[in-house]
């Protein structure tokens, strides 16, 4: 069984998306605010948060940061809700650790892609269905990605990444040393027409390098590649590539 936690401080959204939930199959818990949300995060471990940003005690931005700094939940896939779409909001969002980032109003269907989405790259659907799983160890140089833990190994560091981070890093894995498009990047990780900015892709790169790189703003591994995308590279490079 899927388990989903909705966080929200209106409990009309929570009952209709409740509902909607639990008729598609997944077993649903519910916070209204996030103190609350915080110690069933603690709690148990979810499939997915679907979080909202506006509410009481501690808004989404901080509950999502909390729930990254726990090793035991730091890999759950959170989607934050808000009435604000813009790409300032998106980008503070994305810096919390958020996944994906939905706008209110918005259909269950929209939910529904994205949450798909995201059970794709963590696998989650397995539960549900026998879809293959990307159960492989990748090695490029000195990075071993694990698939089942959401987990790169890079100079004998354990280090747990966000869905996306691992996705992210998955896709540039299968074309070691090439350059990758953001347009390839986007559709491969977000497994859907992307219209958001590419800037989206960016804050996640750029979180991903402060978890693998000595210095973040000068990469050596997850290199910057100008008017294409990114390249990773299996073996530092002597000279770093600019942000």
């Amino acid at each position: 069984m899927v388990n989903i936690l909705v966080v929200d401080d209106d409990p009309e959204i929570i009952d209709l998306l409740r509902l909607d939930l639990e008729l598609m199959g997944f077993q649903v818990d519910s916070a209204n605010d996030g103190m609350n949300a915080l110690k069933k995060a603690e709690a148990k471990i979810y499939d997915l948060i679907v979080l909202d940003v506006m509410m009481p005690k501690l808004d989404g931005f901080e509950v999502c940061k909390r729930i990254r700094a726990n090793r035991a939940s730091a890999s759950v896939p959170i989607v934050l809700l808000t009435a604000k779409g813009t790409i300032e909001d998106k980008i503070r969002g994305f810096n919390a650790g958020a996944d994906d980032y939905l706008v209110k109003p918005f259909e269950f269907q929209e939910l529904m892609v994205r949450m798909r989405a995201l059970f794709r790259r963590t696998g989650t659907l397995n539960k549900e269905v026998n879809a293959p799983k990307k159960d492989e160890v990748l090695s490029a140089g000195e990075m071993r990605l694990i698939p089942s833990s959401l987990e790169v190994v890079l100079n004998g560091q354990i280090i747990k990444l966000t869905p996306t981070e691992f996705e992210i890093l998955y896709c540039l894995m299968q074309h070691v040393g090439e350059a990758v498009s953001l347009a390839t990047i986007l559709q491969e990780v977000w497994g859907y027409e992307a219209d958001e900015d590419v800037r989206m892709l960016r804050v996640h790169v750029g979180g991903l390098r402060q978890k693998i790189e000595v210095n973040h703003k000068h990469p050596l591994y997850l290199q910057t590649v100008t008017n294409v995308g990114y390249r990773l590279n299996p073996v530092p490079t002597e000279i770093p590539t600019s942000l």
